[in-house]
C-alpha cells in the first residue's frame, strides 16, 4: 500500500498550487454515486415505494422532521443542505469501509475522502459560510452585536471566537475518527488479514453513519441558532 497522498504541484495564476488527487478522486466519485442513485430513487415514485425509495423516504423524513422542529418558521429554506451534508458526508465516509485498498497504487490510495482534513475542513468552511450569511440576513447588526454595551460588547468577541472554533471541531471531528478507523484497520489487516479485522470494520461502518449524523446535527444547531429569535 502506498504511503501518504497523491500530491500534484500545478502553477495557476504565477502561484504554486498542490493537489491531492486521490482525495479529489474519491471525492468526486462519492458525488457521481450520489447523484445516479438519487437519480435512480426519484424515478416513478409510487404510493407503494421500493426498497431504495423507502431508504431515501426515511432519511428526508428524518431531517425534515429535525429542521422543522428546529427551526419552524424556515426549516424548509435550509433542508436541501442539511439533507446534501448527510449523505455525501456518509457516502464518503463508508468508501473507506470498501475493499479498495487491496489496489495498490504508485502514489497515494483508494480511502474515503473523509481522511483528508483539507476535505473536512473545506466542508466546515462552507458550513460556516453559510449560516453567518444566513444570521446576518436574518438579524442584521445583532446576529453580532446583541446591545450596545459593555457586555454586549464582551459578548460579540466570545461569539466572533466561536465563529473560528466551531468549524475546526467540526473539521477535526470527522477527520480524525475516520483517520484513525482506516489506520486501525490497517494495522489489523498487517498483522491477521483473516477474521482479525472484521469486528473492527464493522464497527467502523457504525462510526461512519455516526460521525455523518453529529456532523449535520451541529450544523443544524449552528443554523438554528443563527436564524431563530431569541426570546
Amino acid at each position: 500500500m502506498s504511503e501518504g497522498h497523491w500530491i500534484v504541484n500545478k502553477v495557476i495564476a504565477g502561484h504554486s498550487m498542490a493537489f491531492n488527487m486521490d482525495t479529489l478522486v474519491t471525492m468526486w466519485a462519492a458525488m457521481a454515486f450520489l447523484l445516479i442513485v438519487s437519480f435512480v430513487a426519484t424515478r416513478n415514485l409510487t404510493i407503494y415505494p421500493n426498497k431504495l425509495q423507502i431508504v431515501f423516504e426515511k432519511i428526508l423524513g428524518y431531517f425534515n422532521d429535525l429542521v422543522s422542529n428546529m427551526m419552524p418558521k424556515e426549516g424548509k429554506k435550509h433542508f436541501p443542505l442539511i439533507a446534501s451534508l448527510f449523505l455525501f458526508i456518509v457516502t464518503a465516509n463508508l468508501m473507506g469501509q470498501l475493499p479498495l485498498k487491496i489496489f495498490e497504487l504508485k502514489h497515494g490510495e483508494i480511502a474515503s475522502p473523509t481522511n483528508d482534513i483539507n476535505l473536512t475542513g473545506a466542508l466546515a468552511i462552507v458550513v460556516l459560510v453559510y449560516y453567518v450569511t444566513a444570521g446576518v440576513m436574518k438579524k442584521k447588526t445583532k446576529f453580532l452585536l446583541h446591545e450596545f454595551s459593555f457586555v454586549g460588547i464582551i459578548s460579540m468577541l466570545v461569539e466572533i471566537l466561536e465563529l473560528f472554533t466551531r468549524p475546526l471541531t467540526l473539521a477535526l471531528r470527522l477527520f480524525g475518527n475516520i483517520l484513525a478507523g482506516e489506520i486501525l484497520i490497517t494495522a489489523l489487516i498487517g498483522l491477521f488479514a483473516w477474521g482479525l479485522p472484521l469486528p473492527i470494520m464493522f464497527f467502523e461502518i457504525l462510526v461512519a453513519c455516526v460521525q455523518a449524523l453529529v456532523f449535520t446535527m451541529l450544523t443544524t444547531v449552528y443554523i438554528a441558532t443563527a436564524v431563530n429569535e431569541e426570546h
